[in-house]
């Protein structure tokens, strides 16, 4: 997993669909901070259901959010 590229993928998906951070945190089913902490790679291994909610989300595939 490429942490830069996930991160940057989550901040600029969620930007383009205009989802503030608790937004996305809510249709993912984590925590504002977890997605602060995503964008910011300090958190670079989420599970694989939270790979999941955040590609749904998100509307991109799972193997995007893995670079």
């Amino acid at each position: 997993m490429t942490p830069r590229r996930m991160k940057t993928l989550i901040r600029d998906r969620r930007q383009a669909l205009g989802l503030s951070q608790r937004e996305l945190a809510r249709k993912v089913g984590v925590t504002d901070a977890y997605i602060a902490l995503l964008e910011t790679g300090k958190k670079t291994n989420p599970s694989l259901d939270v790979l999941k909610a955040l590609a749904k989300a998100l509307d991109v595939d799972v193997a995007d959010l893995l670079g």
